[in-house]
């Protein structure tokens, strides 16, 4: 059974009769600002994708590590690892997943018949993993904003090598913390293992996004950082010609343009603050419990477990689409531009008196 995301506006606006037009979708990370899509000369339009050795370069010093693998995003990853890893790994059978994230991780590993064991806030006792085991962080976390540094994750990541075990991390939104002490580069760099005379580390698989720091998700590129072990196994199972040409340019481009990147964090950093604000003038106390999240996504917890669910439908009936949550009690909201605060805030204030 597939499951729900943010970013259906076509089937919410049609379930709420409003034209697409007149909506603010803030129900994705998706950053509202995007990298400017640079010329792309006909070439690469009409030619089959090459490797691009160019964006293997700039995304071996984005990412500081020198072994990745470009994807067509990680839900082609997620999906594949379970049986792959399962073959690697014969005596593999449980798996450590966030009770609250992103859901395709624990679908994928329940489809494959492993056990689940979900831990909260907290990482599971590092003590109490199983041997053999497979742990996914997600961080930081979506929708809660939680965020591991790279202190305990490099903990984590030791016992999992010591249990014969894989660390999986999910970095989606991990562009805009500025705590990205990169723990990357001892996982999947070779450089790194010559240094320190060590085989390559086959227990740690990073998976990151492209699409949602740049504003681009639509191109649908992402990157796995890990050994060339597990970069061979997946381009053997998924095949040539994963990441159309224009895609690949486009990344090549943005990756190497450290100056927008660097604006591009103070512009999100600048609006986060400014929505967290108005989303607190918004809500009162009364309703309002906590606002988590990171610069791409705010998450409303509210004191009612009810509350999210009725805002949810108060909202769309007003050409505002948000995020319910899986568990129906919080709401996230993406981003959205200055533009539209006026009217985002005044239909959360509108939707909370039509709550009381």
């Amino acid at each position: 059974m597939a499951l729900l995301h943010g970013g259906q506006l076509q089937q919410v606006a049609t379930q709420y009769n409003i034209p697409l037009n007149d909506w603010i979708d803030v129900s994705t990370g998706i950053a509202p600002i995007s990298y400017p899509i640079p010329d792309i000369p006909l070439s690469v339009w009409q030619q089959l994708p090459q490797q691009n050795l160019a964006l293997i370069t700039a995304a071996q010093q984005y990412y500081q590590c020198s072994q990745l693998m470009i994807t067509n995003g990680s839900q082609a990853i997620i999906k594949a690892l379970p049986a792959l890893y399962g073959k690697k790994n014969t005596n593999s059978q449980d798996v450590y997943l966030p009770e609250r994230g992103y859901k395709e991780h624990a679908q994928a590993w329940k489809n494959a018949g492993y056990h689940l064991h979900f831990y909260q806030e907290s990482l599971p006792v590092i003590t109490d993993i199983l041997p053999n085991s497979v742990l996914v962080i997600i961080n930081p976390n979506n929708p809660t904003g939680k965020f591991y540094n790279a202190q305990v994750i490099n903990k984590y990541r030791q016992q999992l090598e010591q249990l014969d075990g894989l660390l999986v991390l999910d970095e989606a939104f991990i562009d805009v913390m500025s705590d990205t002490v990169l723990v990357n580069q001892p996982f999947a760099s070779q450089t790194a293992a010559k240094k320190y005379n060590q085989p390559e580390n086959n227990h740690t698989l990073i998976l990151r996004s492209f699409g949602k720091f740049f504003g681009l998700a639509g191109i649908r590129i992402g990157f796995l950082l890990a050994s060339s072990y597990w970069c061979e196994a997946f381009k053997e199972l998924v095949g040539p010609w994963q990441v159309n040409g224009p895609a690949q340019l486009i990344a090549q481009y943005a990756l190497q343009d450290t100056s927008w990147q660097a604006a591009q964090k103070e512009n999100l950093n600048r609006l986060r603050v400014m929505q967290e604000n108005l989303l607190r003038q918004a809500f009162p106390q009364t309703i309002l419990h906590t606002i988590n999240g990171c610069d791409l996504f705010l998450t409303l917890s509210f004191h009612q477990q009810d509350t999210a669910k009725k805002l949810y439908k108060l909202l769309c009936q007003q050409g505002i689409y948000c995020r319910l949550a899986d568990e129906q009690d919080t709401l996230r909201f993406g981003l959205t531009t200055e533009e539209f605060f006026m009217r985002l805030t005044l239909a959360c204030e509108r939707a909370a008196q039509q709550l009381s």
